[in-house]
């Protein structure tokens, strides 16, 4: 199992009133799955998110990533296992302003150094997302759709186990998301294990299983 969620529930307070964002939610994914998340905005998606991603402390309930629990985890212990077996590709853009595409790509390497060279491997990422020919450039040269494709590089710089993609595809073109979702399905079907939050049906339906959310639930899982 690569990752385990288990009764997971996040509750606000706002002018007095307890939110549930997330209520009671529990589910898997395996290596190699292929899992979209759907549902309303507001719905609780991008907060149950958070948590499967250690970046957000539940009310109550526990994830297990690989086996481990996240409960006990220090941030160290979270930040060093997001960079290394964990992309998380954030929902808008993400990206450091003042490095190039490339440095943004290799930055994962750099905050946690590690063996090999990771020029060579983002390269291949920018490649593989269509613009390695932006390698030099900077953020603000780069449309919405290009800083959206060195954010997915970057998740990918370190192989990870488990890809976390919060509306990945959300501004980009049709046949630049129909080329994301052929890089997710490859992933999944190499082993890694892949949960997106998306609004796009036609993006959803390359996906294993469909998961809907309401009001913090999930109510609805398919095919």
């Amino acid at each position: 199992m690569i990752l385990e969620a288990r009764e997971i529930r996040k509750e606000y307070k706002r002018g007095g009133t307890l939110l549930q964002a997330v209520d009671d939610v529990s589910l898997e994914l395996t290596e190699g799955e292929f899992v979209c998340l759907v549902g309303r905005s507001g719905s609780g998606k991008s907060t149950l998110l958070n948590i499967l991603a250690g970046l957000l402390s539940p009310t109550s309930g526990s994830v297990s990533f690989e086996g481990r629990n996240y409960t006990e985890m220090d941030d160290e212990a979270l930040s060093l296992l997001r960079n290394t077996r964990l992309g998380y590709i954030m929902q808008g853009h993400s990206v450091l302003p003042n490095f190039t595409v490339l440095q943004n790509v290799i930055l994962p390497h750099v905050l946690f150094k590690r063996g090999g060279e990771p020029a060579e491997r983002a390269a291949e990422l920018l490649e593989d997302v269509g613009i390695r020919h932006l390698s030099s450039q900077y953020p603000h040269e780069l449309s919405g759709g290009e800083l959206r494709r060195v954010a997915i590089a970057r998740a990918l710089l370190s192989a990870p186990s488990l890809l976390i993609a919060d509306e990945p595809t959300g501004d980009l073109d049709d046949e630049t998301t129909a080329d994301i979702m052929d890089l997710f399905a490859g992933l999944a079907e190499k082993g890694t294990a892949v949960l997106m939050v998306t609004h796009d049906t036609e993006a959803a339906s390359r996906s294993h299983r469909i998961l809907t959310m309401k009001a913090g639930r999930i109510v609805k899982a398919g095919l």
